[in-house]
């Protein structure tokens, strides 16, 4: 891995403070050619996580060791990982239940023989089961899941699958320490939530919308499921075609390849804090945070994570209609009852009256999401200390044709609540190492392959 540019050590008195945020956007921010599936970045797929250097070079260059950097929407935990590694303290706030898992089991440290051990037996249990008592696993499928779940189930995962996924889990929710049970379940879940979606019948779970495969056959050639395919021609059919893999052969590889990405007990390092919280009520202290590199959710649910990770929660105990609720609640939801609609500054509510003049459902969709950041922004402004930065990447939206420019309208909120804005980075996608729905070519009739090939880094001073 390539070292940062910038590891300097100063005084918390430095004036040169800001000049240095000004210096570390205006570099090049892309890190397309660097390695990002060092330490545990690797464990499990997420939609639009940035490289980790990105927050290493913030982290680096604007704290010292030992200094407080806080993810307020953490996602995958990129950055509170990066902390980890770098000696600081990270703090990481999620809503999503995934992302709280994935966070938590990127920077927890664990004894590598005792996994390796464990890992072996839940495989051997798992065949055993699938093979020897077909007839408990079956009676377990029939009454696990409520029925909207076993609906969703039974439409997304074909029969064979269910039952090797079920003898996992089973196998799984057996680890009695939680840590470790933990890294079994984001092993599990990794085999489902991939581009291509796994063991799902699913063909890509980096799309806005699921869609499911036309053909399903076994590595053998054996069909599985075949719907409406008389009409398609072969080269779409076969674009269409999903070759079902065992999901046990499926664990046994990405347990292998976790396990050599599981940290290291290294009393060294300072334990980072995984909190499910809400990014716009944080529960921390005033003036406590030495630095916060985050990445809000893209307006309008153009990017919906409760989507995909819907497909592994529900065999982790989540039924389908909880998780349907809980997507209500997300930042940039489109869901406009009960929501508190703040005042925003004349130049962003121009844009929302723009966007109202062809959508006022949009216009409103758009309204609530900028309300949602003024109240997150406000958070971050109280838990920074005063001279420190909060580093927000965001990507733009189109709605109805019309740029909003969300990095313009979230750098005026963030003024109106008492951050300067020196500067705002920009930086291209690697679109070969990020889960997106769209392709490396940009289609310009695309709206949403239009907002996702750049983002803004948009570097918040609070004096």
């Amino acid at each position: 891995m390539e070292s940062c540019r910038h590891s300097l050590i100063f005084s918390e008195n430095d004036q040169n403070y800001r000049s240095r945020l000004i210096d570390i956007l205006s570099q090049d921010l892309d890190f397309h050619s660097l390695e990002t599936n060092y330490a545990s970045h690797d464990i499990h797929s997420f939609p639009a996580k940035f490289p980790p250097q990105l927050p290493r070079t913030f982290i680096l260059g604007l704290t010292n060791p030992g200094d407080i950097v806080l993810d307020s929407m953490m996602g995958s935990g990129t950055a509170v990982l990066e902390a980890y590694l770098t000696g600081r303290q990270g703090i990481g706030v999620d809503i999503d239940p995934l992302a709280l898992k994935i966070g938590n089991v990127k920077v927890t440290p664990l004894d590598a023989e005792v996994l390796y051990k464990l890992g072996n037996k839940i495989i051997h249990n798992a065949h055993v089961t699938i093979t020897e008592k077909i007839n408990e696993i079956e009676a377990c499928r029939e009454k696990k899941w409520d029925s909207e779940t076993k609906e969703f189930i039974n439409k997304w995962f074909a029969h064979e699958t269910q039952i090797e996924l079920l003898a996992l889990i089973n196998e799984i929710s057996r680890i009695y320490d939680n840590e470790i049970r933990a890294f079994f379940e984001i092993v599990f879940s990794a085999i489902i939530i991939t581009k291509s979606g796994g063991v799902s019948l699913a063909l890509d779970l980096a799309h806005t919308r699921p869609h499911l495969a036309k053909e399903v056959i076994t590595k053998t050639g054996k069909i599985v499921i075949s719907n409406n395919c008389e009409n398609i021609s072969l080269s779409r059919k076969k674009i269409l075609t999903k070759t079902l893999r065992p999901a046990v052969d499926e664990f046994a590889k990405r347990f292998r390849q976790n396990l050599k990405s599981v940290l290291k007990p290294d009393s060294s390092k300072i334990k980072s804090k995984i909190l499910f919280a809400d990014a716009q009520r944080l529960p921390l202290d005033d003036s406590s945070v030495d630095l916060i590199v985050t990445s809000p959710p893209y307006a309008s649910n153009a990017i919906d994570y409760m989507r995909a990770h819907k497909f592994s929660l529900v065999w982790l105990g989540y039924p389908i209609a909880r998780l349907g609720q809980k997507r209500k609640e997300y930042i940039g939801g489109e869901v406009l009852s009960d929501i508190k609609f703040e005042r925003l500054p004349e130049s962003t509510h121009a844009v929302v009256a723009e966007v109202s003049k062809g959508d006022v459902r949009k216009g409103r969709v758009l309204h609530r999401y900028y309300s949602e950041m003024k109240r997150t922004l406000l958070e971050m402004f109280r838990v920074l200390r005063p001279g420190k930065a909060a580093i927000v990447v965001v990507g733009s939206s189109t709605m109805r044709g019309l740029d909003t420019k969300i990095h313009l309208s979230l750098s005026d909120i963030g003024r109106s609540i008492g951050f300067e804005v020196p500067k705002i980075g920009v930086r291209s996608m690697d679109r070969n190492k990020r889960m997106l729905p769209a392709g490396l070519k940009i289609n310009l009739d695309s709206q949403i392959q239009q907002r996702m090939h750049e983002e803004y880094v948009i570097g918040f001073y609070k004096p």
